[in-house]
């Protein structure tokens, strides 16, 4: 009998109901934080359904790699033990994926890497996608190294393209290690994340651009290639110009570029030079980030950080100059092309040398 009534009453009333609950959707905070908090939960458990998938199917195959890891040792079933392995198990289980030849080498390359470190598959390694753990043991030189990566992969929600990028790019061994003043200037929580944050050198090959471009040039083509550019940089910044106008007294300044990140919250001031670290680079920084931690950044912001991009820099010039500076600032380097330094051209063959080799081949052939 309820369900009746409760039925006509939405019949005869639609406009009622309509009303009542754009009422509670507008007007009621309690019902707005509690619908915020259940699609938090509904969006939690979707992860966690997720990883418990991909988990259960990495620890198959770390038992799979363990298998024939230990029968390759114990018997003398021959070369093509695998081969016949894969056949067997994809006439089995004709609609399970990943039993392939080619996978199972991967599986077996992939436990005889960490297994050399861990007796279980590590739980940061069991939470990225198994096309991720393929990619890393196929590039990279540790365990080390590869863990460093699935926490930047679970952390930031790189997918694989990114993943191949940020190894080929060598980001492991350039993060967190610039020249700077943080722990000093900076709360302990915050210095920490923001050198993290940090590379050194910063990789710009992909402008084009020789080793001796002019800085406005340099300046140009990260803003036309900004997407690439903020891929270098990292997650979290967000572009906010460059040649970037602040007015202090009756002057105008420009900074290079602007940017706003999102996790230290805090605006970051880049500078690019195109030749060597010279010392008052510091000093100038220091003035535009005083000029925008007054003019530019709010009440609940972290200190704004500065970071000068310079071709080269010598460290102890760099530890001077930074020693009584108050503002947080990284001194890194940037590299622009691998191309072939000009004195090593003229040792090499031309095209016509290369030719004419290989035409004198032929006919000795």
């Amino acid at each position: 009998m309820f369900g009746g009534v409760y039925s006509s009453y939405f019949v005869m009333c639609p406009q009622v109901s309509y009303i009542c609950f754009m009422d509670l959707k507008n007007n009621n905070q309690e019902y707005k934080e509690w619908l915020i908090e259940l699609k938090t939960k509904i969006r939690s458990a979707q992860n966690k359904i997720a990883y418990s998938i991909n988990s259960q199917l990495l620890e198959l195959y770390w038992q799979i790699g363990k298998d024939i890891l230990e029968k390759q040792k114990a018997t003398k079933w021959g070369s093509n033990f695998i081969e016949q392995v894969a056949i067997e198990l994809k006439h089995e289980f004709p609609n399970i994926k990943g039993f392939s030849r080619r996978n199972l080498y991967a599986i077996r390359q992939w436990y005889s890497f960490y297994s050399a470190k861990y007796k279980f598959v590590p739980q940061h390694v069991a939470q990225i996608p198994w096309g991720h753990n393929r990619l890393l043991i196929s590039k990279v030189k540790n365990i080390e190294e590869a863990e460093f990566y699935c926490k930047q992969i679970h952390s930031k929600g790189w997918d694989r393209d990114t993943l191949e990028i940020q190894i080929d790019n060598n980001l492991f061994d350039r993060q967190g290690i610039s020249d700077n003043n943080f722990t000093e200037t900076l709360s302990k929580p915050q210095s920490e994340l923001v050198s993290q944050t940090l590379k050194d050198p910063y990789n710009f090959d992909f402008l084009g651009l020789e080793n001796d471009a002019l800085e406005l040039t340099i300046e140009n083509e990260l803003v036309k290639n900004i997407t690439k550019f903020l891929l270098e940089l990292g997650k979290g910044f967000a572009y906010l110009g460059h040649q970037y106008k602040i007015e202090i007294g009756n002057t105008d300044y420009f900074i290079d570029m602007l940017f706003y990140h999102t996790d230290l919250r805090c605006y970051v001031v880049i500078e690019l030079k195109s030749g060597k670290f010279k010392p008052d680079f510091a000093g100038k920084m220091n003035f535009y980030l005083s000029a925008v931690d007054s003019q530019i950044k709010k009440k609940d912001d972290q200190p704004s950080i500065g970071i000068l991009l310079c071709k080269k820099k010598d460290k102890i010039e760099v530890e001077y100059a930074l020693r009584d500076i108050n503002k947080p600032m990284g001194i890194t380097e940037y590299r622009l092309s691998d191309a072939i330094p000009k004195e090593l051209r003229t040792k090499l063959p031309s095209i016509e040398d290369l030719e004419s080799s290989i035409k004198t081949e032929k006919q000795e052939y």
